[in-house]
C-alpha cells in the first residue's frame, strides 16, 4: 500500500469517529431535560410526534461503541499501514490455525498415506474426509456428487482421459492436467470439420443427420487424429486424448454441434495442481475418494 493511500485511510477512518462524536454530543445538548412529554405539534391521522430525549443507556451505547472501535483500531490493523499494537496479521492466524490443524490431524493423514489407495477408499473414516476435501477443493468444477458438468470430466464413470489407476488419479491431483484440443477449421474446411463430427459421432453409436459423408470423415480422421485418438478412437491416456467410442466422456457435448465446434475451434482444459495446497498425505486421501466414486460398492454393483 503507498503511502497516499494509507494516509487518505487514515484520515477517513479517524475523521469518521470524530465526525460521529461530534454528531452524538451535539445532539445531545439541544435536546430538553424535562421528563413530561411535549409534542412538536405534528399529528397525522391521531398519531402525535413528541419531542422526547434520546434514553441514557442508549446514549451511552453509542459511545461504547466509538471507544470500542477506538481501541480496536489501536490494538488491530485498520488505519493505512499501521499493523497494531499486538501486531496481528490475518496471515499469521491462518499459520497459527493450519498448524494447529497439522498438529491435531496430520498423523491421521499420515496413516491413511502410508496405507495404498485401493485400501484406503474401502475404509468408511477415511472416505468421509476424502469426501470433505473434495467439497472443499473439486466440488466447484465437478460438482458435489463429482459428475462433473459441462468442460468438467465425470469421475463416477469408467471413462479416464489420463487413466483411471489409484497412482495416475493421484498424479493428477498432485501436479494437474493441461488438455489442449488443437482447432481443425484452417486445416480441414468447413466441409471436413462436418464430415469428421459425423464419423465421431458415428463411432460413438450416435445418430448422424442425413446427407453427412461419414466416409469422408474417417478418411480425414485417419489421415489427422489418430495420432492423438488412436486407429480406433478408443484414445490414449498418455496424451489426455479422450475415448471416442463411447459419449459418457464427451464433456463439451456429443450433439452434431457440439461436437462441430469442438472440432472447429479445439478446445483447452487445465486440471490446476493441488500438490502445493494440500500435500502428499491430504492428495493421497482426496485421490482415495476420487478412486472410490468409480469403483466403489454402488459402481461396482453397476
Amino acid at each position: 500500500m503507498t503511502n497516499f493511500w494509507s494516509g487518505y485511510i487514515t484520515v477517513l477512518v479517524v475523521g469518521t469517529i470524530i465526525g460521529l462524536f461530534w454528531l452524538i454530543f451535539s445532539t445531545r445538548k439541544g435536546q430538553r431535560k424535562s421528563e413530561t412529554e411535549e409534542t412538536l405539534g405534528h399529528a397525522f391521522d391521531g398519531i402525535e410526534e413528541f419531542d422526547n430525549p434520546l434514553p441514557q443507556w442508549w446514549f451511552m451505547l453509542f459511545v461504547g461503541t466509538i471507544i470500542f472501535a477506538i481501541g480496536y483500531l489501536a490494538l488491530y490493523p485498520g488505519l493505512g499501514k499501521w499493523q497494531g499494537l499486538l501486531g496481528w496479521t490475518q496471515e499469521n492466524q491462518w499459520q497459527k490455525e493450519m498448524d494447529k490443524a497439522a498438529e491435531q490431524y496430520g498423523p491421521l493423514y499420515a496413516k491413511y498415506a502410508a496405507m495404498p489407495i485401493e485400501e484406503v477408499a474401502k475404509d468408511e473414516a477415511a472416505l468421509k474426509m476424502g469426501n470433505r476435501l473434495f467439497a472443499s477443493n473439486c466440488a466447484v468444477c465437478h460438482g458435489s456428487d463429482g459428475k462433473g458438468s459441462h468442460g468438467f470430466p465425470n469421475l463416477t464413470d469408467d471413462q479416464w482421459r489420463w487413466g483411471g489407476e489409484p497412482e495416475t488419479i493421484k498424479t493428477t491431483i498432485m501436479q494437474g492436467r493441461q488438455g489442449a484440443m488443437p482447432a481443425w477449421a484452417d486445416a480441414i474446411g468447413e466441409s471436413g470439420v462436418k464430415a469428421v463430427s459425423a464419423y465421431v459421432r458415428d463411432l460413438a453409436g450416435l445418430k448422424n443427420p442425413e446427407g453427412v459423408d461419414v466416409e469422408a470423415g474417417q478418411k480425414i480422421f485417419a489421415t489427422n487424429c489418430v495420432a492423438c485418438h488412436g486407429a480406433d478412437g478408443k484414445g490414449n491416456p498418455l496424451m489426455g486424448a479422450p475415448n471416442l467410442t463411447s459419449n459418457k466422456g464427451w464433456i463439451f457435448g456429443s450433439s452434431y454441434t457440439q461436437v462441430q465446434q469442438t472440432i472447429r475451434y479445439g478446445r483447452n482444459g487445465q486440471m490446476p495442481a493441488q500438490h502445493t495446497l494440500l500435500g502428499n498425505d491430504k492428495v493421497h486421501l482426496l485421490a482415495a475418494y476420487v478412486y472410490s466414486l468409480s469403483h466403489g460398492e454402488a459402481n461396482v454393483e453397476k
